[in-house]
């Protein structure tokens, strides 16, 4: 990765800052971290997390509504926000000379964003719009980021739908999003990254000068999320009125992120392994030779990998034609993942994985936004932002052995399968 120093520090009212410097492009890139997602808001109200990231961008204390979206484009800026499992992160990337007015943006809206009732009922029938685009009106949506931790899950904040039910929504008040603000959006709890073409002393100066007098709140406690494995298989079907053919999703518990780096990313490079490129064992077995799918996937984090607190999700995804029962898909996974576990990938097949895995990474690292968003998670999931720039050389040690033992962690008797099955008119 291209730039490896960075500065950590924190302000008098708990904000954790951290600072790249990379002079190889005449742009800054400034995230903000809080440390609030979907697992964290109240039965209830679910989607609020994501709604409130709306929320945030429709003025602040001194700006009118789509003010921040003026003064950054004006910048020859670009910006953004997402909602993830255990925080929500919210973005910009500017020429050089803008940094203070993204660091002034930033704390504006960190320190009062505007919260009105008009903006409250504009923004959830934005977010519902969003839901009927993204998952009601498209085929196989939610799929499997919606409907499969309902069945992998027992517990309220790792089972139920991030994106929000539309009754839930709808009852949100303006003293939900206060108390939502109050409790989780406090200095303490978040963390503020700059990354790209500066001087260290000057943006200590300007992060201090705008953010040093955001009134300082405690950080809430943070609950554990944790729940045991499933102690058996677990099924669900869901009927889709848009899907064309049958899919299947298969969901694991990954080893703890936090606290299992090594074993995580060892399920990584499986997942590599079982479906990363045509060479792959499942793109191989349930593509070309048999063939049982018309597409077949593996991944680590329903988002993505370290996107999330510990308990995390191993998931494999097939389309497949009605032809094709769910448990001969379910029996050809488990033999190749029993080969794996017995076995482990060859000399060859790791090398491939891990290769292409590092030559990602650099890819998408070398990205200035890219790395400010690496920065402030790990930060605010792991309080070392230093391990992104280890993960390379971790997944390069990964072993056959230690693939091996991912695979076999994957388990019939402990998993959760979901199969969608295509409603046409009769949903």
């Amino acid at each position: 990765m291209t730039q490896t120093h960075f500065e950590r520090f924190r302000l008098p009212n708990g904000l954790r800052v951290v600072l790249a410097p990379d002079d190889t492009s005449p742009v800054v890139s400034v995230s903000v971290h809080y440390d609030v997602g979907f697992r964290s808001e109240p039965e209830g109200r679910t989607g609020f997390a994501h709604l409130f990231e709306h929320l945030m961008f429709q003025g602040s204390e001194s700006l009118e509504k789509l003010a921040h979206f003026r003064h950054v484009q004006s910048s020859g800026g670009t910006f953004n926000g997402s909602t993830h499992p255990d925080f929500t992160d919210y973005f910009m990337v500017l020429p050089s000379a803008g940094l203070e007015r993204a660091l002034f943006l930033e704390a504006d809206r960190m320190r009062a964003p505007k919260l009105t009732e008009e903006n409250l009922r504009n923004q959830i029938d934005v977010v519902k719009e969003e839901i009927r685009l993204n998952v009601l009106n498209r085929p196989y949506g939610g799929f499997p980021w919606i409907l499969l931790p309902p069945v992998l899950y027992q517990t309220f904040p790792n089972a139920h739908n991030g994106y929000g039910d539309f009754t839930d929504l709808e009852q949100a008040s303006l003293a939900d999003c206060a108390a939502f603000f109050d409790t989780f959006y406090a200095p303490a709890n978040a963390v503020l990254t700059v990354c790209g073409d500066f001087a260290i002393e000057r943006a200590k100066e300007l992060v201090d000068k705008h953010f040093g007098d955001v009134t300082a709140r405690p950080a809430p406690d943070r609950p554990s999320f944790a729940e045991p494995p499933p102690a058996g298989e677990l099924r669900s079907t869901h009927a889709d009125p848009h899907a064309p053919l049958p899919a299947l999703a298969v969901g694991y518990r990954l080893p703890d992120p936090i606290h299992d780096v090594d074993g995580y990313i060892a399920a990584l490079v499986l997942a590599g392994v079982l479906a990363d490129g045509d060479g792959a064992r499942l793109k191989q077995r349930l593509v070309h030779r048999e063939p049982l799918v018309t597409d077949v996937n593996a991944g680590c984090g329903l988002f993505g990998p370290f996107e999330a607190r510990d308990p995390d999700t191993f998931t494999i995804t097939a389309m497949h034609t009605p032809a094709v029962s769910e448990d001969r898909l379910l029996g050809a996974i488990d033999e190749e993942l029993e080969r794996l576990a017995v076995d482990g990938p060859s000399d060859e097949e790791l090398a491939k994985v891990t290769a292409r895995w590092v030559a990602s990474l650099h890819r998408e690292h070398d990205r200035v936004v890219s790395r400010t968003l690496a920065l402030g998670s790990f930060e605010l999931l792991y309080g070392d932002p230093a391990i992104v720039y280890q993960i390379p050389e971790r997944i390069s040690a990964v072993s056959r052995e230690s693939v091996a033992a991912a695979a076999k962690a994957l388990r019939p008797d402990s998993r959760a399968v979901l199969a969608v099955r295509p409603a046409g008119g009769d949903a």
